[in-house]
C-alpha cells in the first residue's frame, strides 16, 4: 500500500498548507464554504446587495421610486406646463391630444400639477423620514444603552406616545400649526419616530450584550465609542428597513391630510389634494381623481415591494 507523503516544501509534523489563491491570500476551506461562512471581501451589505438584485419585484419597485425621484427633481424641465397655468375655454376636459391626462375645474393641465404633485410627494417621504431617524435613533440608542431609570424613563415616555393614534395626532399638530409643507414635516416627525425608536433600542439591547462590546469595554473604550463604532453600526439593519416602510407611510399621510384640506395649501399640487378635489366629480369627471389615486397607489406599492426586498435582503437567515 503506498503511503500519503506531504508535498514539497511542507512540514510533515505541521500537515499539508492551506490553499491560496494566486494573490496569496488564503482561500476559504470547503468546510467554510459548505457552511456559507463569509469570506473575505464578502460583508452583510455586499451579500444584501447581491441577494436584493436578485429579487425582481425589489428592483421593479426601485426602479420606480428611481423615475420618481428624476420626475421629482426636474420637474420644472418635464411638466409641459406651469401648474398654475389656466384656461377657462377647457374645464374639467377629459384626456386629450392636447391634454393627455386631461384638465381640472379651473382648467389647468392634470399632467404638470400631477409632476409637481410628486415633487411634493417625495419631499415629503424623505424629509419627514430625516426627521423621524434624527429623533427616533437617539432616544432609542440612549435608552436601551444607559439601562436604569433613564430607559424606564424613555420607554414609559415612549409607550405614552405609542397610545396616541397618529393620524389623528397628526391632524391635531397640523391645526395647531396650520397647512403648509414645513408643517407637515414638523407634524409626521413628531408622531412618527416612536416606532423605530423602539427598534433602536431593542437592537441597542441586545447588541450592548455582544463578546466583542464586552472586549472593546475591558480594553477601556469609553461608553461614546462604544455606541457610536460597535453597537449603532452593527444596528442599523432594522433602521434601513424602517425608514424604507416609513417614506411611504409619510406619503400616504400627506396625501390624506391634503385630502381633508389640512395639508398642502392651493395651488401648490398635491396628489391626495387633486383627489380630495375630484372625489365630487367622480361620476361626471372621473379622470380628476382616479389618475391621481393610481399615482398614489404606485408609489405606495413600489416602495412597499423595495421595503420588503430591503427587509429579506438584509436578514441573515434568508442567507
Amino acid at each position: 500500500m503506498a503511503l500519503w507523503t506531504p508535498a514539497s516544501g511542507t512540514d510533515a509534523a505541521a500537515g499539508p498548507r492551506p490553499l491560496a489563491d494566486p494573490d496569496g491570500v488564503r482561500a476559504p476551506s470547503p468546510l467554510a464554504a459548505d457552511l456559507g461562512l463569509a469570506t473575505r471581501g464578502s460583508s452583510l451589505w455586499r451579500d444584501g446587495v447581491r441577494r436584493l438584485r436578485r429579487n425582481r419585484l425589489a428592483m421593479a419597485g426601485g426602479a420606480v421610486i428611481v423615475v420618481l425621484c428624476f420626475i421629482a427633481i426636474f420637474a420644472d424641465v418635464l411638466a409641459p406646463l406651469p401648474y398654475t397655468k389656466t384656461n377657462f375655454g377647457r374645464l374639467n376636459e377629459a384626456p386629450t391630444r392636447d391634454y393627455p391626462l386631461g384638465t381640472d375645474q379651473l382648467g389647468r393641465d392634470l399632467l404638470s400639477r400631477m409632476i409637481y404633485g410628486a415633487r411634493v410627494s417625495m419631499l415629503v417621504g424623505l424629509g419627514a423620514q430625516l426627521i423621524v431617524v434624527s429623533i427616533g435613533v437617539p432616544i432609542g440608542a440612549l435608552s436601551g444603552y444607559v439601562g436604569g431609570r433613564t430607559d424606564l424613563f424613555l420607554t414609559r415616555f415612549i409607550d405614552v406616545m405609542y397610545a396616541f393614534p397618529r393620524l389623528l395626532f397628526v391632524i391635531l399638530v397640523m391645526s395647531m400649526l396650520g397647512a403648509g409643507l414645513t408643517n407637515i414635516f414638523i407634524a409626521i416627525g413628531l408622531t412618527g419616530w416612536v416606532g423605530i425608536a423602539r427598534q433602536t433600542r431593542a437592537q441597542v439591547l441586545a447588541i450592548k450584550q455582544k463578546e466583542y462590546v464586552e472586549g472593546a469595554r475591558a480594553l477601556g473604550s469609553r461608553a461614546g465609542r462604544l455606541l457610536f463604532r460597535h453597537v449603532l453600526p452593527n444596528a442599523l439593519t432594522p433602521i434601513v428597513v424602517a425608514v424604507t416602510f416609513g417614506i411611504p407611510e409619510a406619503i400616504f399621510t400627506e396625501a390624506a391630510l391634503s385630502f381633508i384640506g389640512v395639508g398642502i395649501n392651493p395651488p401648490t399640487p398635491s396628489w391626495g389634494q387633486m383627489v380630495g378635489e375630484g372625489q365630487q366629480y367622480i361620476r361626471s369627471y372621473w379622470h380628476l381623481c382616479v389618475f391621481p389615486s393610481i399615482a398614489i397607489a404606485v408609489t405606495m406599492l413600489a416602495f412597499t415591494f423595495f421595503g420588503d426586498g430591503v427587509r429579506d435582503a438584509l436578514d441573515p437567515k434568508m442567507k
